[in-house]
């Protein structure tokens, strides 16, 4: 089965893909709504190693349409996800949404903040 996986960040580099699921994967352009953009740093040593930076895009929820997230909505199967949960930094939890087109995605949001 595949699922949508709406990534704002690092996993639309197409070097961490394959670094995270040994190949490129297709994608669509989407929108977020109701979140902005804001920056992290990331102490998950093994993160930094493999995304190559130790501050990263984070989601914050806002609530307002007006604001709006643009990102990718990648296709990756079940095993891709427990694989995208392994890679994502410590204290981020994958989180279902509803993206501009009505579809639903999957999406990592910082819990920490």
């Amino acid at each position: 089965m595949t699922e949508r996986l709406f990534s704002y960040g690092t996993l639309r580099d197409e070097a961490v893909q394959h670094e995270i699921f040994g190949r490129s994967l297709e994608g669509r352009p989407e929108v977020l709504s109701g979140y902005r953009l804001t920056m992290v740093r990331i102490l998950d040593e093994a993160f930094v190693a493999t995304s190559g930076a130790e501050y990263h895009r984070t989601l914050e929820p806002t609530g307002r349409t007006s604001d709006q997230v643009e990102g990718m909505a990648l296709s990756v199967t079940e095993e891709e996800l427990a694989l995208a949960d392994a890679y994502e930094p410590a204290g981020y939890e994958r989180v279902l949404v509803e993206v501009a087109s009505g579809a639903t995605a999957w999406v990592y949001l910082d819990t920490k903040g």
